[in-house]
């Protein structure tokens, strides 16, 4: 794709295969196209790697992060499971959320929990909303202490951020499905990956080797999960899509 801005003429032309197509710059239009390039660029760039939450590193689009505080705030969730722990700036938001609405708790599961890490998270002032489980995010006895945190008639969210693969995220969607609470979600985070493969260091395969595709296909087998952007809370502009890691992750039980 060719992207053309030109300023005093106050338009953006995109040109791909053949077809060429001219918005005015201040438009929905041109956003979209700038957004997707600014949110490429700056992956090119680890820009979602400059941020911290309370202490620790989040590697979050901070954008993604304002959204899941909306669906955080409208689902009130008693229990939020994230795999993928990382740094733990992911869980320590999670917790500094339900802090303030006061309720919920969050669990933390990862494959390997370095040391460092896991230190940090427990001496951070939030730990008492966190639990910790080192183990395979699919494996029968880590999905055991899962479920054994989670109480009947909790309203349960899930967030899935650890291994990216396509099979992964699929296996992952299988094995938290039953846990997320009708009117709650099953997130399948970074399906950006699908449009990065041609940027380095993302890989070609990529583009369907991601977690929109194995949300997309779930969604497929699982008419009593939706897959939509949830809706803006707020909203005075013509705007309607989210700048976003997370395209094509959001998935509602609704019974």
């Amino acid at each position: 794709m060719i992207v053309t801005i030109d300023t005093e003429a106050g338009t953006l032309t995109e040109e791909a295969e053949g077809e060429t197509r001219q918005h005015p710059l201040y438009s929905r239009e041109a956003f979209e196209v700038i957004s997707r390039q600014w949110v490429r660029v700056g992956w090119s760039q680890k820009y979602s790697y400059t941020f911290t939450w309370m202490g620790r590193p989040i590697i979050q689009l901070p954008e993604d992060m304002v959204r899941a505080q909306e669906v955080l705030h409208q689902v009130q969730p008693d229990v939020i499971v994230e795999t993928g722990v990382a740094h733990g700036g992911s869980l320590i938001f999670y917790a500094s959320l339900c802090k303030i609405l006061g309720k919920g708790r969050v669990i933390g599961v990862d494959l390997e929990i370095r040391p460092h890490n896991r230190q940090a998270i427990e001496a951070h002032p939030l730990a008492s909303y966190i639990t910790l489980i080192e183990g395979d995010s699919t494996a029968a006895e880590t999905l055991a202490q899962v479920r054994s945190l989670v109480q009947p008639g909790e309203k349960v969210l899930v967030i899935l951020d650890s291994c990216h693969t396509k099979a992964h995220v699929a296996a992952e969607l299988e094995a938290y499905q039953d846990m997320v609470s009708p009117g709650s979600y099953l997130v399948a985070t970074d399906g950006i990956m699908g449009d990065l493969g041609d940027i380095a260091p993302g890989v070609p395969d990529w583009k369907w080797d991601n977690p929109t595709e194995a949300a997309r296909e779930f969604a497929e087998r699982h008419p009593e999960f939706v897959l939509e952007q949830p809706a803006w809370p707020f909203n005075q502009s013509e705007l309607r899509q989210n700048i976003t890691h997370w395209p094509g992750a959001w998935l509602r039980r609704t019974g």
